[in-house]
């Protein structure tokens, strides 16, 4: 017999009168002893017991759980039906219990001083993936598990919360004229009014929806998410190696799609091209998100007046490794907080110089209004190159040649 029976001898006698099953009587010292089962511990306390002349009150039904362990296959059943509906590869068990038996098992854990009791719950779940296992024959995973299986035991109910899909890639935007994700009508927000022909939205499709509508339906999923490495406004071209993203893809119900079938499909469209498609993490989201790139840019720039070829291209060579100050762009003052952002211009390069048009490629640290970097915005962005060369300039045309982001995903 092992020591931690005799030597919780005492609360083992008090709990054996409580009426308690034997899977309650030995959770009250679930986390004593290894390898071994709440049914053994019971075992185990009661034959100490016996030793003492001492017989546990086993009633036909138990004083704290009510026989809820009888209807464990019952419970596994659900689950598994329920489980077997999505493609997962692994799953997780929860679990809902009556708050009541909750209350009064803390009572009484709290009347017995039994400190090292397990949870009902816990046994619950680890008993119902046991036997979910032995039928749907997929992995229990504990820390990130593709699917959860909640079992509510007053019904027998189960709800179940998967995982999302998250798949990586770059894309090409090659229209000016869609942003990157979707974007809802200011006036309906998304309701369908006059403004947005009852569609709902300010542009009638967008980057994400390209390809995550084709990711969705392939998935068997109704919603996705779009997270993408930075944006470029909707005006501008994404080119090169394409902007880094990862697409979220909630709730599906088949979780291995085929990425080349996907991608194939998605650059059927002449507004945006897509490449290099992977699974991968959640984790890849927030590595993508915390990430700095810098990013080159091509600007065709339009001055007011006359420009000399010389000053331009001195001007543009003064805007080396150089910090502005940006604040928050008028234009997008009224979505944004009006903050003063630094930021650093690596390097400038003038081309293509005409009387008064010239083109500006450019690397930038992440975050840099490019537009504004240009134009000065009225002064809320210096020092500017129209600043500098004391011309008042704009960028007609804006492309992001290069995120250079140098493999942070993959």
């Amino acid at each position: 017999m092992d020591d931690w029976v005799y030597e919780n001898l005492n609360i083992a006698e008090a709990a054996s009168k409580k009426g308690l099953c034997d899977h309650c009587l030995g959770r009250m010292f679930g986390k004593l002893g290894t390898g071994m089962t709440n049914l053994q511990r019971a075992s185990m306390i009661k034959e100490a017991l016996l030793e003492k002349d001492i017989t546990a009150n086993v009633p036909d039904e138990c004083s704290l759980c009510g026989n809820i362990f009888d209807l464990l296959d019952r419970f596994a059943d659900a689950a598994s039906e329920k489980l077997m509906t999505v493609e997962t590869e692994n799953f997780l068990i929860g679990s809902r219990v009556d708050p009541e038996i909750e209350k009064n098992e803390t009572k009484l854990w709290n009347d017995l001083g039994a400190e090292n009791a397990e949870p009902l719950r816990s046994e619950l779940n680890r008993e119902i993936g046991k036997l979910v296992f032995s039928k749907i024959q997929r992995d229990v995973e504990f820390k990130n598990p593709q699917a959860v299986a909640c079992v509510d035991t007053r019904f027998a109910d189960v709800t179940l919360d998967v995982a999302p899909v998250f798949i990586y890639g770059r894309y090409n935007k090659l229209s000016r004229e869609i942003p990157q994700t979707i974007w809802p009508c200011r006036v309906c927000r998304g309701k369908g009014c006059r403004r947005c022909n009852n569609i709902g939205k300010m542009y009638a499709t967008s980057v994400q929806e390209i390809i995550g509508d084709i990711a969705a339906d392939m998935c068997n999923a109704k919603e996705h998410s779009f997270h993408g490495m930075g944006r470029e406004d909707i005006d501008a071209l994404m080119l090169g190696t394409g902007r880094p993203f990862v697409l979220e893809i909630s709730d599906p119900v088949t979780r291995t799609i085929d990425l080349a079938e996907l991608e194939r499909r998605a650059n059927m469209s002449e507004l945006a091209k897509f490449n290099s498609l992977a699974f991968v993490s959640r984790d890849a989201v927030r590595a993508m998100k915390d990430s700095a790139a810098t990013k080159t840019y091509l600007a065709r720039v339009k001055a007011d007046n006359k420009i000399n070829k010389e000053r331009v291209n001195e001007v543009a060579r003064s805007f080396k490794d150089l910090c502005i100050d940006q604040r928050t762009p008028a234009r997008v003052e009224h979505r944004r907080a009006d903050l003063v952002r630094r930021r650093k211009i690596l390097w400038v390069k003038a081309d293509r110089i005409n009387n008064d048009t010239f083109d500006l490629t450019m690397e930038t640290e992440s975050g840099t209004y490019v537009k504004e970097f240009v134009s000065g915005d009225g002064g809320r962005s210096r020092p500017s190159f129209s600043e500098a060369l004391g011309i008042q300039c704009r960028v007609e045309e804006l492309d992001v040649l290069a995120i250079n982001d140098h493999g942070v995903i993959r």
